[in-house]
């Protein structure tokens, strides 16, 4: 018999496991109540400890946001994030005088270079009913030649990320997000020009797939002989992976060059799919700074505090956006941009104003 392509099976905890050339990746599932009228929940906030409530109480956490829930102004330095939302709405604002409010399948790559502050806040436009909120963010390392690249971001709207839309053999559907890497005819959109998944070789993916009840998908073989794969199963009750069951939400890592059949239990399944070709450069890391040396890293810190990666010209750390729900970037260039057929772009407000 051929060697299972399952190298390893993990649970999932807090942030998810991962490999080079990713740092992070966080899954973010919250069911935020009605919103108050502020953008924040109409809820008591008793008992939470603000600034830092990672409680998923009621199943929602106000993070580090005080009145709305997010993440306010905090800088980083020699990497990418990758914010996929599946459900709900951020609110992005950033040193650079940019801001966007995007949701609904929208995704936001990051390349925060040389240095950025942002901040990411998660607005509770709808005052009568519950306002969900799912996201992953994900951290993508940039190698040496571009740690000290400008920081900008790249919006990717859901309505132009490719998708493949398929069934099994049985009729069943096969859904999958192509955010990078190409699948099949999909040609993903081009990633930012500094990221390390614009290097022809790096082999780099990430792909969203829902398996329906029962279904069966051929998950096919990376090209690069060195690329390192992590499939992460977060919904369902149970699956298949290379013929090996799985159980219980988990972190697996695949044989890259090999193709892997997936298939669904009597629940919907969804993985998230992270590959690439590791970077094999040293990492030093500080909180949100990652570098190639400690004394990268110290730099990093001096630069920061002299120069704050530049200025911050909102009223405080932690804007939105304003009550109208209308998906828009305004980069720091003064540039525009919304998904097509959307209004014309809104106005920052103080968190909670």
């Amino acid at each position: 018999m051929s060697a299972s392509p399952v190298l390893a099976v993990e649970p999932l905890g807090f942030p998810w496991k991962t490999i080079d050339p990713f740092l992070f990746c966080v899954h973010h599932d919250d069911a935020y109540p009605r919103g108050n009228g502020r953008m924040g929940p109409d809820a008591s906030l008793a008992g939470r400890d603000l600034g830092q409530d990672f409680s998923r109480k009621d199943g929602w956490s106000m993070y580090h946001g005080q009145q709305v829930p997010g993440f306010p102004g905090h800088p980083h330095r020699g990497f990418e994030t990758v914010t996929i939302v599946r459900k709900g709405l951020i609110d992005h604002s950033d040193s650079l005088g940019a801001t966007a409010r995007f949701g609904g399948g929208d995704v936001q790559w990051l390349t925060a270079g040389k240095g950025i502050v942002h901040s990411e806040m998660f607005p509770l436009l709808d005052d009568a009913k519950p306002n969900p909120l799912e996201l992953f963010q994900i951290w993508l390392n940039l190698p040496a030649r571009s740690k000290m690249a400008a920081p900008h971001f790249t919006m990717f709207w859901s309505e132009r990320i490719p998708r493949l839309a398929t069934t099994d053999a049985d009729g069943r559907a096969v859904d999958v997000a192509v955010i990078a890497g190409r699948l099949a005819d999909r040609q993903p959109l081009a990633p930012p020009p500094d990221s390390w998944a614009a290097a022809a070789d790096a082999d780099l993916a990430i792909w969203t797939i829902r398996l329906a009840p029962g279904a069966r998908w051929m998950l096919p073989a990376a090209s690069g002989a060195a690329t390192r794969r992590m499939l992460y199963f977060f919904k369902g009750d149970r699956a298949r992976v290379g013929g090996e069951s799985i159980d219980g939400h988990a972190a697996i890592e695949l044989v890259a060059g090999a193709s892997v059949e997936l298939v669904a239990g009597d629940e919907a399944a969804e993985f998230l799919l992270l590959q690439g070709r590791p970077i094999g450069e040293p990492v030093a890391q500080h909180g949100p700074f990652v570098m190639n040396t400690r004394e990268e890293i110290l730099v990093a810190f001096g630069d920061y505090q002299r120069t704050r990666f530049g200025s911050w010209p909102w009223r405080d750390d932690a804007p939105v956006h304003g009550a109208d729900a209308a998906r828009f970037a305004r980069h720091g260039d003064g540039r525009e941009e919304r998904p097509e057929g959307a209004p014309a772009a809104a106005e920052t407000t103080a968190a909670g104003g």
